[in-house]
């Protein structure tokens, strides 16, 4: 039995490594929409961000599982990664309705 419990220690560690991938990249975007990039930098950012991403996988593979890839921390990311798109997704919809119903009170008083 402990090894079911270690496996769903591991796939919980792997939604949390999904949750801060979609993170970061996230905040690179909204950089992006803040802060208007050419090509170039965005094309940097892109491959600094995969090399980033691709050494912290490593790293919590190694922790978690001694190095070995183990399909259910890849499942478990990839997880994390759509829990994280889901959630966020449905806070900008919420964010733009209560947006619009601010700016309709502003411009009936």
């Amino acid at each position: 039995m402990s090894g079911i419990g270690e496996e769903a220690n591991i796939f919980i560690q792997a939604v949390l490594a999904g949750f801060v991938v979609m993170g970061i990249y996230d905040m690179i975007r909204i950089f992006r929409r803040i802060l208007p990039h050419n090509l170039t930098a965005v094309t940097l950012e892109d491959l600094f961000y995969w090399i980033g991403i691709s050494l912290y996988l490593s790293v919590k593979i190694y922790l978690t599982s001694d190095g070995s890839i183990r399909w259910f921390f890849v499942t478990g990311t990839l997880a994390g990664v759509s829990l994280f798109a889901a959630i966020f997704s449905q806070m900008r919809k919420i964010y733009k309705k209560i947006k619009k119903s601010i700016e309709k009170k502003r411009e009936t008083h």
